[in-house]
């Protein structure tokens, strides 16, 4: 169970992971869209597990590994939108959201 405090901190890096894919690195990772569905964050808020669903790609590991190459400049980024709410910018680490995926084989099988 997260703590508010958590919980707050992880829909700020939520909404502003969100904008950064979604404007400040548009022309890095191509015409995709990247939805940030998920954030965890540790207790010590040092650490944020971000969760992102690739929509159309059809290779998502190597767009995924893409990201995490550039993870450092996306920690870079998002320093900079809340450097004045926080002290410690955490760690980012990214994983691949394929819920929607599967609860798109879900419906396939239930239509057959």
């Amino acid at each position: 169970m997260d703590s508010t405090r958590q919980q707050k901190f992880a829909r700020l890096i939520q909404k502003e992971m969100a904008e950064i894919f979604q404007i400040d690195t548009r022309n890095t990772f191509g015409p995709v869209m990247i939805t940030v569905t998920m954030v965890r964050v540790s207790p010590d808020l040092g650490v944020a597990k971000i969760y992102v669903s690739l929509f159309p790609v059809k290779d998502k590991e190597a767009l995924l590994q893409s990201i995490r190459d550039k993870g450092h400049e996306l920690r870079r980024l998002l320093g900079n939108r809340i450097r004045h709410q926080v002290r410690v910018i955490p760690e980012l680490i990214f994983y691949l959201d394929d819920s929607l995926d599967y609860a798109e084989r879900i419906d396939e099988l239930l239509k057959k």
